[in-house]
């Protein structure tokens, strides 16, 4: 992350910082890992402390339907069931005690405001448009934007139409740009797949200086509350530091690409603990005369892998749809569907999009995932299979 600032902050921090009308403004510090972690520094109108009450917890603990998983899944994401509200439409899929991961299709903006206290959060924008609005400002999001939100921030989403698909990541740690892409000074390096322009801060707005009831759903330890507040949550005159959420729209990491075929670790794009993200993008396929674009079958034996697929067609995949994700479990091997590797040789480019996800732990499956699977897919390498789509075209 890099330095940011935005409406009016004092010239020396933890100092008396008053308004035009001699009002004082009330600073808080937002940050993580106690006081060494990164951190901004917020000037609120009001104390932001001001609780009138806290409701009973609403559980929403999700439901382990398998433990321990080796078999290869597919779960059809267009089978996932739209709701009307943001945080019931959220439908964890896959989980361990690092990350949860999902879909959501929610149909109406958020009236309430919302806080996850314990987790990082990833929206990537499969369909949908709309306004992320925060009280460090507002971030306009659209197809293929990634919203990173670290944990504590209150925010809202307002969306304009019915229509939104989002996958989601919840992450029990700090979601950063990849370590090996940034310099001792946390500048992105030359060579890396994208730069500080490409990632998007918020548009500062002016604060509501409005007393009432204001309700904001805190999460924590799969439990939400609702805490009514006195004073509007969005009512931050200024802020500075590291700690914010930002966007960043796939199609504008740039590939790397090679001679012959590389691993997927040239396609991290986000890294926490115990996972990464990768976005695989439009690019130019292998350029040796004798290369082979599929990827070589491999086992990720310290490591699940899971894809989202959310444009074009997957090179190396049969019968794939958007919105479809696939998990290979560590440890067993997987590869190209039987076809995908002859189908590849001579291709030059492909316009694909997915979004991957590397958790360094097992990933348990919900009963929510269990409702969408196709339980064809462990059996679909089979070349007599009934899944054997060979004649495919991939052009």
């Amino acid at each position: 992350m890099r330095y940011h600032h935005s409406g009016k902050i004092p010239q020396k921090r933890h100092t008396i910082f008053k308004s035009e009308n001699d009002q004082f403004y009330y600073e808080q510090l937002f940050g993580t890992e106690g006081f060494h972690g990164i951190s901004s520094l917020l000037y609120h109108i009001h104390r932001p402390t001001q609780i009138k009450s806290i409701s009973k917890p609403k559980d929403v603990t999700p439901k382990i339907a398998v433990e321990k998983n080796v078999t290869p899944r597919m779960l059809k994401g267009m089978n996932v069931t739209a709701e009307n509200d943001f945080l019931d439409s959220r439908k964890v899929l896959l989980l361990n005690n690092d990350l949860k991961m999902g879909l959501a299709k929610p149909k109406k903006s958020t009236e309430y405001f919302y806080k996850n206290a314990e987790c990082d959060e990833l929206l990537f924008i499969h369909e949908g448009k709309g306004t992320l609005k925060t009280f460090l400002g507002n971030l306009e999001f659209s197809v293929g934007d990634y919203l990173i939100i670290p944990r504590g921030t209150i925010y809202q989403i307002e969306f304009n139409d019915e229509n939104n698909v989002i996958f989601f990541i919840e992450a029990h740690s700090p979601i950063y740009t990849p370590k090996r892409y940034r310099n001792e000074f946390g500048q992105l390096l030359e060579h890396s797949p994208f730069c500080e322009r490409d990632i998007i801060t918020p548009t500062f707005v002016e604060p509501k200086d409005e007393k009432g009831e204001f309700t904001i759903k805190v999460k924590k330890e799969n439990q939400i509350w609702d805490f009514v507040y006195a004073t509007h949550p969005f009512d931050v005159v200024g802020w500075d530091g590291y700690f914010y959420p930002f966007k960043f729209n796939i199609k504008n990491f740039e590939p790397i690409t090679g001679r012959v075929h590389l691993p997927p670790p040239i396609h991290q794009t986000f890294e926490a603990h115990n996972f990464v993200v990768c976005s695989f993008v439009a690019r130019m396929y292998d350029y040796h005369p004798l290369a082979i674009p599929a990827p070589y079958n491999h086992s990720n034996i310290d490591s699940d892998e899971v894809l989202f697929y959310t444009e074009g067609d997957f090179m190396s995949r049969n019968h794939i749809d958007l919105m479809d994700f696939t998990l290979h479990p560590g440890g067993i091997v997987h590869g190209p569907h039987p076809g995908a590797m002859e189908r590849s040789i001579g291709k030059k480019f492909t316009e694909e999009y997915a979004v991957m996800v590397d958790p360094f732990r097992p990933l348990k499956l919900t009963e929510e995932a269990m409702k969408v699977e196709d339980p064809s897919y462990a059996t679909s390498w089979l070349e007599n299979s009934d899944n054997y789509l060979g004649d495919r075209s991939q052009e």
